[in-house]
């Protein structure tokens, strides 16, 4: 397909327009184009997200009048302060027995699926065990835990006594899971007796004493199995069976959903604690909800019997907003273990899966590959493509068009952990232009400033977010009067919320991020962002990924380029050289780098991102403190002591 970049790669019809959820949301206010909208939505912030609330239908009591009051400006608002609701409840409100709420696969091991009638169910049953235990509003219940269906009943069970979750994937080691629940001091702790990777078993039971000595607090380790084996847990008396619990509350039916104010803790999240111990981000109930919805039903047209999927851990805020799509009555289709192979495809073939969510590394890795899944299976019911974790390269946006399918809506979104959400994603009604995030989310009031504080377009600058939003932090867990909260994102511009991404908004409204700022490089004074190294590095066939960090040099900084290579292929000055006239033509001869260094592995995070300010520690001979967020931290120890950065 010839790459024309004044004309869009994908344009929604005039009847995916006409049918889109947000069509009928800017009818229903009068308005004619998002642009419109958007604008409306970020100068009336109030009837805006009141409009979000009734035409997502939130179920809720005592709403009141309240909707937005923010006295400390963009810092700590608080939304809708007379509404009570309840998460759990929103995402239940659909019991057709015929209806799927979860369809799981655990690689090609374990599948099964799970209507909303008995998702209910199994919700009033374990709600009614852990009461019994004492779980009430306010408390903590973590999960250290795989994908699996009795993962989203134990968080409905526990958010439907008002009480928070957090959870971690069981591929995090002991260290990293008391690091994180160490901090938050969960009362009972939900996992499975372990998972599959790449088809191996891997045993989580011999975790449970170190977890017992590193958790003081803990009350009662409640235990599942991943595919239906026996367990018993007789001789240890503070752990039991997901059986043994629910054994004697077989016939309660209803759950007594316990209403709680808007503001109200729900989930616990954390950072990657790459630099240092992960931050505890509180979310609140409602802020959770209500962005959730808007997201799926205006911006990813997600609609009753939609197949949502999303490739996620329990320790990655997608998997939160995954789950989330209950509320808009579609189904989950969750998926655990190894995503290599067709595994992926086949799942979405099979189930016929309307929204798949991926990574951007899954993208390249397939694109490396020239992998054609249009060619092998029948996505027919595929209708978007959400893709994060990192910037989308310009040449993935491609592929997906050539390799997997024409007519869908590519959605390259961006946000995280801290807002839980999205600040830019997809819009169905708008054109998916090359390289380029479809725009800022509605309600989010998001620009690009530079250093002065000034709003630019076309040009690199710091992505914000300047009016208040619902799905901000509650707070940071022990941080008292909010000090580390406030230094994290609004120390750089006053009253303006900073949220650490080099970002350039572009001519068509969208936006291209172009790696996180604490990340970009500095040679000379000029500020690069990594992802346009990456692109072009990457274009090498030789190449398989790339990692740049910037190292402190005679007084500057120069850029030092780290690449794994394709097997059988030699990192020859003429390989160099390649690399280096690649980037100078298709970059700027700043972004040559200074070094180029071939490696057999990159660090990255248990979500999946690579580490650039671990690998830049490392280099420059200073500890990394937290290991234990890494998914590989052995692949730091080659970048120590390297004698090519003596030179």
């Amino acid at each position: 397909m010839e790459k024309q970049e004044n004309q869009p790669l994908w344009t929604p019809t005039a009847q995916q327009i006409e049918t889109a959820f947000l069509t009928a949301f800017l009818k229903k206010l009068n308005l004619q184009s998002y642009k419109e909208l958007h604008q409306w939505s970020v100068t009336h912030i109030e009837d805006f997200w009141r409009e979000v609330w009734d035409f997502c239908n939130v179920i809720s009591s005592q709403e009141g009048k309240r909707i937005l009051e923010h006295p400390q400006g963009v810092f700590k608002p608080l939304f809708f302060e007379d509404a009570r609701l309840n998460y759990a409840e929103n995402l239940l409100r659909s019991r057709p027995a015929e209806h799927e709420a979860l369809v799981f696969w655990g690689e090609d091991k374990v599948k099964r699926k799970l209507s909303y009638r008995d998702l209910y169910a199994q919700v009033a049953t374990l709600a009614a065990a852990l009461k019994s235990m004492g779980i009430q509003q306010g408390d903590h219940v973590a999960g250290y835990v795989p994908n699996t269906p009795e993962t989203i009943i134990a968080m409905l069970a526990v958010t439907s006594l008002g009480a928070l979750w957090s959870s971690c994937s069981p591929d995090f080691g002991v260290n990293g899971v008391l690091d994180r629940f160490g901090q938050t001091k969960p009362k009972i702790l939900f996992m499975a007796d372990g998972y599959y990777y790449k088809g191996k078993w891997f045993d989580c039971l011999e975790k449970i004493p170190a977890l017992f000595k590193g958790l003081p607090v803990l009350e009662k380790i409640i235990v599942f199995s991943y595919e239906d084996r026996d367990l018993s847990f007789s001789s240890q008396r503070d752990v039991q069976t997901w059986e043994e619990i629910l054994k004697p509350f077989q016939q309660v039916t209803d759950i007594n959903f316990a209403q709680v104010p808007f503001n109200h803790p729900l989930f616990i999240l954390y950072t990657s604690g790459t630099t240092g111990v992960p931050k505890c981000i509180v979310h609140r109930t409602g802020g959770v909800l209500l962005q959730h919805l808007k997201e799926h039903q205006l911006h990813s047209d997600i609609k009753p019997g939609d197949r949502v999927f999303y490739f996620t851990s329990c320790g990655w805020m997608m998997w939160n907003w995954l789950v989330s799509s209950l509320a808009s009555r579609a189904t989950l289709m969750l998926y655990d273990g190894c995503p290599e192979g067709e595994i992926l495809w086949q799942f979405a073939e099979a189930e016929k899966i309307t929204h798949f969510g991926t990574s951007a590394k899954y993208i390249d890795s397939l694109q490396k590959t020239a992998y054609c899944p249009k060619d092998s299976y029948d996505l027919t019911a595929l209708r978007m493509i959400l893709s994060t974790g990192s910037p989308l390269a310009p040449e993935a946006f491609d592929y997906v068009y050539e390799a997997i399918k024409t007519d869908l809506c590519l959605a390259s979104i961006s946000g995280g952990a801290d807002i839980v959400s999205c600040f830019a994603l997809g819009c169905p009604i708008l054109p998916v232009w090359r390289g380029e995030l479809q725009g800022p989310g509605l309600g989010m009031n998001v620009q690009v400033f530079d250093e002065a504080g000034k709003a630019v377009v076309g040009q690199k600058g710091e992505l914000v977010c300047t009016t208040p939003f619902p799905s901000m932090p509650l707070y940071f867990w022990g941080d008292e009067g909010d000090q580390k909260y406030h230094a994290t994102y609004f120390e750089t511009y006053p009253n303006t919320w900073c949220h650490g991404d080099y970002a350039e908004a572009t001519s068509h409204g969208g936006l291209i991020i172009y790696g996180r700022s604490d990340a970009v490089l500095n040679p000379g004074g000029v500020r690069i962002g990594t992802a346009e190294i990456y692109r072009q590095v990457e274009k090498i066939p030789e190449v398989l990924e790339s990692l740049a960090v910037g190292q402190e040099w005679e007084g500057d900084v120069r850029v030092i380029l780290f690449v794994v290579l394709r097997k059988r292929a030699a990192l020859t000055d003429d390989l160099k050289n390649q690399i280096k006239q690649q980037i100078r033509q298709n970059a700027s001869p700043r972004h040559v780098p200074a070094k180029i260094i071939a490696i057999n592995e990159i660090p990255r995070t248990l979500s999946g991102k690579i580490v650039e300010l671990a690998v830049r520690e490392t280099i420059h001979g200073r500890e990394v403190k937290n290991k234990a967020s890494l998914a590989n931290p052995e692949a730091l120890e080659p970048f120590k002591n390297l004698k090519e950065l003596q030179e």
